[in-house]
């Protein structure tokens, strides 16, 4: 007999951090809730990771997930980004891990196979197929959707990194 599992999918950014969460019995998946954090621009850094992470603690807070997903992030030309973005990413993988959750990592390319069929695709097409997978489904723009999308990633997938994590441990 299986168990319902709510999953909640992390999509980083300093400026706006996607998340998304699902319930997965089986094959099935059942949209539950998506959205935002965002952090202020005109604050310093410290106070924008302070703002990302209390905004998603009130999230897994409040929706009480089993599992947590995160993005991989990719090297961009831009040294400094690419640091703020990590310090973003590394508050999205602490606040779950903080309240108790395994957390999982998938890269985007991993993230868009596992709902577009491809590693390769359009933002349109990760949203049309949300609406197909999950009928319910509401998201307010690409964070949300992307955070969703790796949230299904993370349900398609969960079943075999949990065995390698079993492997690693054992």
């Amino acid at each position: 007999m299986q168990n319902t599992i709510r999953i909640i999918g992390i999509d980083p950014g300093l400026r706006r951090t996607g998340w998304g969460i699902i319930d997965t019995l089986g094959n099935s998946l059942r949209f539950v809730a998506s959205g935002t954090v965002t952090s202020d621009g005109d604050m310093d850094l410290a106070s924008r990771l302070c703002q990302l992470h209390d905004g998603l603690a009130e999230i897994v807070h409040g929706y009480k997930p089993d599992e947590a997903a995160v993005e991989q992030t990719f090297v961009n030309k831009d040294a400094v980004a690419t640091l703020k973005l990590g310090q973003a990413r590394g508050i999205a993988m602490l606040v779950p891990a903080r309240a108790g959750l395994q957390v999982s990592e998938y890269a985007p390319n991993a993230v868009k196979k596992a709902v577009i069929g491809v590693g390769h695709g359009e933002k349109q097409q990760i949203h049309m197929m949300l609406k197909i997978l999950m009928p319910k489904v509401e998201f307010k723009g690409n964070d949300a959707a992307d955070a969703l999308a790796i949230a299904i990633c993370h349900a398609h997938n969960r079943g075999s990194s949990r065995m390698r994590l079993a492997a690693v441990a054992g």
